[in-house]
This record gives C-alpha cells, structure tokens and sequence, in this order.
C-alpha cells in the first residue's frame, strides 16, 4: 500500500483547501508527487483507492495515474464518500488509464453520527493545541 504525498502540502485550513482544489480541478492542474514508485512495472494487479472531493477524483490521483503507465495491469479502482457519490471518479479512472484491464469498481459510503463528527472534531482541535 502506497499513500501519495505532495511536493507542496495543501493547507490545513479546511477552507483553503477547498478553494485549491475547486481551481486545480477547473484548469487543470495536477500537483507534483513527492511519491515515488520505482516498481511499478512488478505489479500486476493495481487498487486505485480514493476519495471525492468536489464530486470529482482529487488532484493528487490524477497526478498519480498521469504519472504511472497502468497499461496491460488490472486496475481495481475503489472509493469512499460521505455519502454524496463517486461523482465522475471512476470515469475518470477509465479516461486515464485507457489501456488497462478493469475487474469492477468499488464504493464505500460514511454514515456520520453526530456523536462521530463532534468526537472528530475535538480530537482535531486536541491535536492542534498539542502542536502549539
């Protein structure tokens, strides 16, 4: 299992965060990956997990699939949401990855108890206080 990283980190601000994704995703852009996977090629079989923002796949997954040949392998592509959908992810997935094999998409759907949010929503703040 491989976790992407970014050259240059999104903002920890949920708000700016947002905002950079709703203008990488509107012209384009695809942020540099600070990931890298020299063995690619070894793979046969490739999970492709994500999750939506904005209804759409994040920049960062594009960047990965932009930046890795899946031709010939069997792309499993799978996804988790809050509940509003895949949005065009999957799709996208196919667009990018043109030449591959594709075994069947996968979808995980959140159900958020207001218990879960607000103890989240503490533990974040609890983090954020012990940084300081």
């Amino acid at each position: 299992m491989v976790s992407l990283e970014l050259e240059k980190p999104y903002p920890e601000n949920y708000q700016r965060t947002v905002q950079q994704v709703a203008k990488e995703n509107k012209t384009g852009y695809l942020p540099l990956l600070k990931t890298k996977i020299d063995t690619i090629e070894k793979y046969n079989i490739v999970f492709v997990g994500f999750p939506t923002w904005g209804m759409q796949m994040p920049p960062p997954m594009k960047s990965f699939l932009h930046q890795y040949d899946l031709s010939g392998k069997t792309v499993i592509p799978f996804n988790t949401n809050a509940g509003y959908g895949v949005g065009d992810g999957f799709q996208t997935v196919k667009e990018l990855c043109p030449i591959a094999k594709y075994w069947r998409d996968f979808l995980s759907k959140a159900e958020w108890k207001e218990t879960e949010y607000i103890l989240l929503s503490k533990m974040k703040r609890q983090k954020k206080q012990q940084r300081k």
